[in-house]
């Protein structure tokens, strides 16, 4: 089978590695070692599939369905073996037992064309926020993963950069970063995180009605990781007309129903909002950037 790679992630590993990378080469000659290795037979490879790595249906030796997940480094795949293996499918899909490959995963099959999307808004968010729930535990004593102040560190940097050449937003990229300095200083708790949860990283299962997947763990406040929950459906949130006295009401209807403090919670949605923002204008979605910022601005 040629293991040709999506055209949304060929689009997105470009906005990340403009000056080229050859993981996108190598990839079909990874996935046939993957595949062969493991004695899997495969099915199909998963479209449009996600934005960070190879995503392919197959069937272990025993016909048990499979998730195949190739990935590049820069995604950290490393890292989320890691975070699932210390999960043990409490709320998230399962690491399934196989020749340990870096980058590569195996992973229990879920329903990967239905998400917790699919719901209506209010029933996706109860459900979402209630899979969340489960992940945020202690980390291991020794973990390898990043801490909200590292990630947002970096971030930060780069935000910087950007509204020295972009000056239109210079004003929510101040707001965001005086937001995070602030929130820094006095973390409540240490707990891991996804780090990239929301709507459609919640798929349905078998073993449990719902599943997350596609982590990329960070260590810190449970503030941060229900953030980007906040924003989700943003398209919609920015063509109703009360779409800013949604947010608002969103806000603090998800900090209540997760015992999250209200103002942590606005302000790291403020930061993660702005942040994606900025990140899509650098790389030309001019959409997404618009969508963005004009969220962040009702926060």
């Amino acid at each position: 089978m040629a293991f040709e790679p999506p055209p949304r992630l060929v689009k997105a590993l470009g906005e990340t590695a403009q000056d080229g990378d050859d993981w996108l080469v190598k990839l079909p000659d990874a996935a046939h070692q993957a595949v062969t290795l493991r004695e899997l037979t495969v099915e199909r490879v998963q479209m449009p599939g996600g934005r960070s790595s190879l995503v392919v249906l197959v069937r272990r030796a025993d016909g048990t369905p499979a998730v195949l997940k190739l990935a590049p480094p820069r995604a950290r795949p490393q890292s989320e073996r890691a975070a699932l293996a210390h999960w043990g499918g409490a709320g998230a899909v399962q690491l399934l037992d196989g020749p340990p490959v870096e980058g590569v995963l195996l992973l229990e099959r879920l329903h990967p064309d239905v998400s917790v999307r699919s719901l209506p808004e209010a029933k996706a968010l109860l459900e979402a926020a209630g899979t969340l729930r489960r992940l945020w535990v202690e980390p291991p004593g020794d973990h390898p993963f990043e801490t909200v102040a590292e990630r947002t560190g970096r971030q930060a940097d780069a935000m910087r950069a950007t509204a020295a050449r972009d000056t239109e937003v210079t004003p929510l990229v101040d707001a965001a970063l005086a937001a995070r300095e602030e929130l820094l200083a006095a973390p409540p708790e240490r707990r891991l995180l996804h780090g990239t949860f929301r709507q459609s990283k919640v798929l349905a299962g078998e073993r449990m009605p719902w599943l997350a997947v596609g982590p990329d763990p960070v260590v810190g406040e449970c503030a941060f990781d229900l953030a980007r929950l906040v924003r989700d459906r943003v398209e919609d949130l920015i063509a109703s007309p009360s779409g800013a006295a949604t947010t608002r009401r969103r806000v603090k209807r998800l900090a209540e129903s997760l015992d999250v403090d209200q103002e942590r919670l606005r302000g790291w949605t403020l930061f993660r909002a702005v942040e994606s923002g900025v990140r899509a204008r650098r790389v030309g979605r001019a959409r997404d950037a618009e969508l963005l910022l004009e969220f962040a601005g009702w926060l």
